[in-house]
């Protein structure tokens, strides 16, 4: 497959994915997909996503990074899920913060996969370090 062809396969599965996930739209975040296997998440801190610390709640963060996950490794046409994830804070998000979530592909098997997902902020700032493993189904994505 040319490279035109698997963006264009990788974008297709993105905006079918978008338009189901209801999840991510209702937190604000965006989608961009960089490149198969690549992903961009964006989302501003709102007043309800503050804890009672007055910084961004850690879920909500691991959310966004989770959301990136899903499209970076869900862009070859197959329906591909979470196997496992963790994520390491580096400092606190705080509100009107505009984060940035970028998933790479370290590694995709037949069945299986690794992505990394950076978090910064506006200033370029770390915020969070994200692991996920992915799970392949075997099932197509947008094929017929």
């Amino acid at each position: 497959m040319s490279s035109e062809e698997a963006m264009r396969v990788a974008r297709a599965c993105a905006d079918q994915m978008y338009a189901e996930d209801d999840a991510s739209k209702s937190l604000g975040i965006t989608v961009e997909i960089n490149a198969p296997g690549v992903a961009t998440a964006n989302m501003t801190i709102r007043a309800d996503m503050v804890n009672g610390h007055n910084i961004c709640h850690g879920g909500l963060i691991f959310t966004l990074a989770d959301s990136a996950f899903a499209f970076a490794c869900n862009c070859y046409d197959e329906i591909t899920v979470a196997a496992g994830a963790d994520i390491n804070f580096a400092r606190p998000a705080k509100l009107g913060d505009q984060l940035t979530a970028v998933a790479s592909e370290i590694h995709r098997g037949k069945r299986a996969g690794v992505y990394d997902v950076v978090v910064k902020d506006q200033e370029g700032r770390l915020i969070a370090v994200f692991r996920g493993r992915s799970a392949g189904l075997g099932k197509p994505m947008i094929s017929t």
